[in-house]
């Protein structure tokens, strides 16, 4: 089960969108002049069902040894019954974590339920803990404070947190030192990520990205940090920890510290595409060999002859002025 690509990376992580809707409409991932009331998103029978979902985890598992899945949209939880995925994800041989990126939002009414079937952590997105500011970065008018009810909600649950913090210059920059402050206080750790480049909607440029170099600097002033080894081969965070202590922060730098290298992931669209990078213009087929009737073997070939003829490196190779035609919106195939 040593699949490896044509640059010799393993297949390891499996991240599974199980819905291209949402319920905030981030700037930076669904702008809601794009998104909008008479947005086409996927009918019901163009998505994966939970079954399919299933059967396709335990392929990869077969044909790669995945150890991890992570459940993303989207807003995963706009899914109904999810926790019923999460349940059967979690009888799958081998499989050693299985998390969720999530907003935050829904997670008061379903945090137990997904403890309960098994989910094992959760990583939440929030930008800001400025009440307008994070209004107008989600377009929706939530409130700080429905983020922090989700993120008590899973604490209450037991599930593991992580929180994301997208950076962006001259939009929240000026929120990296508030929110270091107190998920530190809260225990939790915060991974800050540089601005990227995904789809073609958000309006990318150069210029908005807050990068790695920066952000250490800012927080570093105030609260000493110091590298630390990461925890697997592949691990997309920096880790840092303060100075004198066991709390850590992360830092997710694809613009300018690429970590194409190690790379081990695979995402799977609602619809059953296979993309092999988070920057790829376009997917593998997964849904139409499966419902035409394909059996196990088939379609363990199909995964492999798509893996070992990976040769990805986007972010190695991205320039200021680089220009694609097309590529895979972030809110089709999670982060």
């Amino acid at each position: 089960m040593n699949v490896s690509d044509q640059l010799q990376r393993p297949l390891r992580d499996l991240r599974i969108s199980v819905t291209d809707r949402c319920n905030f409409r981030c700037h930076y991932c669904m702008p809601a002049d794009i998104f909008g009331p008479d947005y086409e998103f996927l009918k019901k029978n163009m998505l994966l069902s939970f079954e399919e979902i299933t059967r396709l985890a335990q392929l990869f598992q077969k044909t790669s040894g995945i150890k991890k899945i992570r459940l993303t949209g989207g807003e995963p939880l706009m899914r109904r019954d999810l926790p019923d995925l999460v349940q059967l994800l979690s009888k799958i041989d081998h499989i050693e974590d299985i998390a969720m990126t999530t907003n935050g939002s829904l997670l008061p009414k379903y945090a137990e339920q997904l403890k309960a079937a098994g989910l094992h952590r959760v990583t939440i997105s929030l930008d800001t803990l400025e009440d307008e500011r994070f209004k107008k970065i989600n377009g929706r008018d939530v409130s700080v404070s429905t983020v922090l009810k989700g993120v008590q909600a899973a604490r209450e649950a037991g599930l593991g947190i992580k929180m994301n913090m997208v950076v962006q210059k001259g939009v929240n920059d000026q929120d990296i030192l508030p929110m270091a402050r107190y998920f530190r206080k809260q225990g939790i750790i915060i991974r800050f990520i540089e601005y990227m480049d995904v789809g073609n909607t958000n309006g990318w440029k150069m210029d908005d990205v807050f990068p790695k170099k920066a952000i250490i600097e800012r927080i570093h002033e105030e609260m000493p940090i110091e590298p630390i080894e990461p925890n697997y081969k592949g691990e997309v965070a920096t880790r840092y920890r303060y100075k004198g202590s066991d709390e850590e922060i992360g830092i997710i730098s694809s613009v300018t510290d690429a970590f194409c290298s190690t790379c081990n992931r695979a995402r799977l669209s609602a619809e059953g595409k296979l993309f092999t990078c988070l920057f790829s213009s376009k997917g593998h087929d997964l849904r139409g060999p499966m419902r035409n009737g394909a059996d196990d073997d088939e379609m363990k070939e199909i995964i492999e002859g798509i893996w070992i003829n990976r040769n990805d490196r986007y972010s190695q190779e991205r320039t200021a002025n680089t220009k694609r035609t097309s590529k895979v919106e972030m809110s089709h195939i999670g982060g």
